[in-house]
């Protein structure tokens, strides 16, 4: 289950490594530019070229789409960047879980934007998290982390590229391992524990009165979107 780039590299490095992909869930194609013509996902382009067999459903509560999933027999369900939080009647299917791939060290930066945000923190480092999933947000026990630095030119697309790639060939130490219950989840510290929110375009316009470096780190965190303006 992915919707953007970031959750391709993940499932073509799951089909490369000969597990069975038995459906892609993404969501559902949306209007896009001047003519508002439909346009799929990555996750669903890179699926189709695979002529794997993709699902789009609206919401995933209705009876009808958890009959569905219940009938690919999943042994266990990866999700990265989806797009909607998993009900609990979907997390019960899998018998290994539901995984979630996070790019953050969680319990830091759950939520929408983890990316952007560790750039307008001024982070060091930062990275990504699998993690089993529960009923809250990015709340669940984690399998592993994987820590890299943040450059002081990374932008939230070039970071965001970097992490795809450490999560996928994360992903691929922690399945194996998980599956013969060589791993053991690890609770997150809540005391540590922060939310990001989605990103606006609102906040893209620059405040001349912030330190220059604060404007910095905002013209990064918001590129490729929603980008920075002013007005003069």
């Amino acid at each position: 289950m992915g919707t953007p780039e970031f959750a391709v590299p993940s499932l073509e490095r799951l089909i490369l490594n000969q597990y069975q992909v038995v459906a892609v869930y993404t969501q559902p194609d949306k209007p896009m530019g001047r003519g508002r013509s439909l346009a799929s996902s990555p996750v669903k382009r890179a699926a189709l070229d695979w002529k794997l067999p993709v699902v789009q459903p609206v919401n995933l509560r209705s009876p009808e789409v958890v009959a569905q999933l219940v009938g690919f027999h999943p042994d266990v369900i990866v999700v990265a960047a989806y797009g909607q939080i998993l009900p609990q009647s979907v997390l019960d299917i899998p018998a290994h879980g539901c995984i979630n791939i996070h790019p953050s060290l969680l319990p830091r930066f759950r939520g929408a934007s983890p990316v952007a945000a560790a750039i307008l923190a001024g982070d060091e480092f930062t990275g990504v998290s699998i993690m089993l999933m529960d009923a809250g947000l990015d709340t669940g026990p984690v399998l592993a982390r994987a820590q890299i630095p943040v450059s002081g030119r990374d932008t939230t697309g070039s970071l965001t590229a970097k992490l795809s790639l450490i999560s996928a060939q994360l992903l691929l130490e922690v399945l194996p391992r998980w599956s013969r219950g060589e791993l053991t989840p690890q609770p997150q510290d809540e005391a540590k524990a922060t939310y990001c929110s989605p990103i606006s375009k609102e906040e893209s316009e620059i405040d001349w009165h912030l330190p220059a470096m604060d404007i910095w780190r905002r013209l990064r965190a918001f590129q490729p979107w929603p980008g920075c303006y002013t007005t003069w």
